[in-house]
């Protein structure tokens, strides 16, 4: 069975931008120009380069016309399974150290998603109720470059009444706070995921069209295993990479 003809164009035109034909910032040809080329109508060649739009692969823009996205060079952060300490507080990444807020937290009470409340160990039938959000934007601050979005959620039975509430936790940040309130040493673990972006989650990270979030959810747990907060953070995938280290396991040493 043939595929619709906006995606046999849109098929064509992605590999002439895979193989350079049309490089990054160069323009494609004008709609017309392209139905006339492919034989079909200007709607069908609309519909091929919004596929490619969605994809990433294209900026369409009124004035400009339609533009080869260029693609950053990825920066890597180092997951290295280490957490690291400096007069600010925990952090988990060195190349994210010198990030800083570039606005002030949100500090709400809402009901957490779906997969968060399940991380929380929210009972079942309990996943709408309200758990502490504290929502940070990070960055460079030198360029006013946002680089990712970071939520904590915390159990309201853990932080209603505490300043963990309130917008300046202190010295050291809700971890240093949790330590002091008792729950020391504290402990992490992090799952890496992917999925798209929400439309605010977009414009608060100047997310092209078509790019999709890196997600790091961390659990941070307490010496008896209780979940204290989940941080979902968010970061363009076109952006960051994750990378690691790898080491021999005793079974793959050479004798």
């Amino acid at each position: 069975m043939n595929s619709p003809a906006y995606q046999q164009m849109a098929a064509e035109l992605r590999s002439a931008i895979e193989d350079g034909t049309y490089p990054p910032g160069s323009p494609l040809p004008k709609i017309v120009d392209l139905a006339q080329r492919y034989g079909v109508a200007k709607q069908t060649a609309r519909e091929a380069l919004a596929e490619l739009e969605s994809e990433g692969l294209i900026d369409v823009a009124r004035r400009r016309g339609t533009i080869v996205r260029p693609h950053p060079v990825r920066r890597r952060l180092t997951r290295s399974r280490q957490v690291y300490r400096d007069e600010r507080g925990y952090y988990f990444d060195s190349a994210a150290q010198p990030w800083t807020a570039l606005e002030p937290p949100t500090v709400t009470w809402a009901p957490p998603p779906h997969d968060i409340a399940a991380l929380l160990g929210l009972p079942e039938g309990r996943e709408g109720e309200d758990v502490l959000l504290r929502d940070r934007i990070m960055g460079e601050a030198a360029t006013n470059t946002p680089l990712q979005l970071a939520t904590s959620y915390l159990p309201a039975s853990l932080a209603r009444g505490t300043r963990l509430a309130e917008k300046d936790t202190g010295p050291g940040g809700i971890y240093d706070l949790l330590e002091h309130m008792g729950h020391s040493p504290l402990a992490w673990e992090e799952a890496v995921s992917a999925r798209m972006p929400t439309p605010t989650e977009n414009e608060r990270l100047r997310l092209p069209r078509g790019v999709a979030l890196l997600r790091i959810l961390r659990t941070t747990t307490g010496p008896d295993g209780t979940v204290l907060e989940i941080n979902d953070t968010r970061m363009s995938a076109e952006t960051f990479e994750i990378g690691y280290s790898l080491t021999r396991h005793t079974s793959a040493q050479q004798t």
